[in-house]
C-alpha cells in the first residue's frame, strides 16, 4: 500500500467571468465561474490527481509530457490524467481512495460534489464513495478565497 499527495492550482482567465471556455473541475463544467489561465482545460482536481499519481510511480505527467500532449491538440485534463493512471497499472498499483481538498470561493462546488465524485470515481476506477471532496473558501485569507483562482490537494491510496 502506497499513499501520495497531489497539488495543483490555477488563476481565472478574468475576472468578469467571460471566457470563450468552461470551468472545468474534477471533468465536470461550471457555469458560474471563468475558465482558468492555463494551455489545458485548466482542471485543477484532475491536475493534483495526476500530481498524485506520479507521485507513486515517479513518473510526471504534468510537464513535458503534458506540454508535448498540449502542442498536438489534446487539452482535456481526462487525458493527462489516464496518461498517468497507465504508468500506475504498469507499476502493479490500483487506486483504493482518493481525499480532495479544493479552496476556492468560486464556483460553489457543493452543488455539483455527487457528479464530481461519480465523474472521477470513473476515471480511477473508483466507487464514487470511495472519492471524498471537500471545499472551503479558507475564509478569504488566500487569493483562491478571495476568488482569484482555485486551489487544490489531495491525498491518493493504492494498493
Amino acid at each position: 500500500m502506497r499513499v501520495s499527495i497531489g497539488q495543483d492550482s490555477h488563476r481565472f482567465e478574468s475576472a468578469s467571468g467571460s471566457s470563450e471556455k468552461p470551468c472545468v473541475l474534477g471533468g465536470v463544467s461550471f457555469d458560474t465561474a471563468p475558465a482558468f489561465d492555463a494551455n489545458s482545460d485548466g482542471d485543477v482536481v484532475l491536475h493534483a490527481i495526476t500530481n498524485a499519481v506520479s507521485g507513486i510511480t515517479a513518473k510526471n505527467i504534468l510537464g513535458k509530457v503534458a506540454d508535448e500532449m498540449c502542442r498536438s491538440g489534446i487539452t482535456d485534463s481526462r487525458e493527462y490524467l489516464k496518461r498517468a493512471l497507465q504508468d500506475l497499472e504498469e507499476a502493479g498499483f490500483t487506486p483504493v481512495h482518493l481525499s480532495i481538498s479544493i479552496e476556492g470561493a468560486r464556483p460553489k462546488i457543493s452543488p455539483k460534489v455527487e457528479e464530481m465524485r461519480a465523474s472521477i470515481g470513473k476515471l480511477m476506477g473508483l466507487p464514487a464513495g470511495s472519492v471524498g471532496i471537500t471545499a472551503t473558501t479558507g475564509e478569504g485569507l488566500t487569493d483562491f478565497g478571495r476568488g482569484l483562482g482555485v486551489s487544490v490537494f489531495c491525498i491518493l491510496t493504492v494498493e
